[in-house]
């Protein structure tokens, strides 16, 4: 097994730990998940650098990575999205419906291009990916970065600032998350339409 496999399972192997600290109520249980999900991201881009610099890319490498990828992406939207559910706010119940409905569509499109790519490799064809589909990943990532501490600053609520910080990551996050919403499906159609050889029969 080589290292950028190995990176890859260390990612997979930090999904528990990241939902654990997530869920298990301590001070500041959400950053320090956050910092984890930061680090697991962080594994990502390193072993594909790693792979594509050294010519270390191996098909177990290609089976997990985008697995490991998924698992993440799919653990963080759904703490988010239980974290953040809250009815007592009419204004912000309506914001965080908004982002339920992003998290399904993001992972409603990682399913169907999953599907597709096993059709396509069938096929004996790759799918490269595309821009559309880079600008989606980092605008997800970035968006899940900013939602994951928002419950811990909104526990701060005796500190004025720590509620506007909340209010911030907050916005800013559902407005990235929205943004990538938007990415995802238009380079989910993107797949389809350039590769619709794929598919024409």
């Amino acid at each position: 097994m080589n290292l950028p496999t190995k990176l890859t399972f260390l990612r997979i192997l930090l999904i528990p730990v990241f939902v654990a600290l997530f869920f298990v109520r301590f001070p500041f249980h959400c950053v320090a998940a956050t910092g984890v999900f930061i680090l697991a991201s962080f594994t990502d881009f390193l072993d594909g650098y790693i792979a594509r610099k050294h010519n270390l890319v191996t098909d177990l490498g290609k089976f997990l990575d985008p697995i490991a990828d998924k698992m993440l992406v799919a653990c963080a939207l759904f703490a988010v999205t239980a974290l953040l559910y809250d009815p007592a706010n009419d204004v912000l119940f309506g914001l965080k419906i908004g982002g339920v409905v992003c998290a399904m569509i993001i992972l409603c499109r990682e399913l169907m291009i999953s599907g597709f790519r096993i059709v396509a490799s069938s096929k004996n064809t790759v799918l490269a990916a595309d821009k559309l589909g880079k600008i989606k990943t980092v605008l997800q990532m970035c968006a899940l970065i900013l939602l994951l501490p928002v419950p811990d600053l909104y526990a701060q609520a005796t500190q004025k600032a720590m509620v506007l910080w909340g209010d911030g990551f907050l916005y800013a996050g559902l407005i990235l998350l929205s943004l990538s919403t938007i990415m995802a499906i238009a380079s989910g159609i993107n797949y389809l339409v350039k590769n619709r050889q794929v598919w024409k029969d």
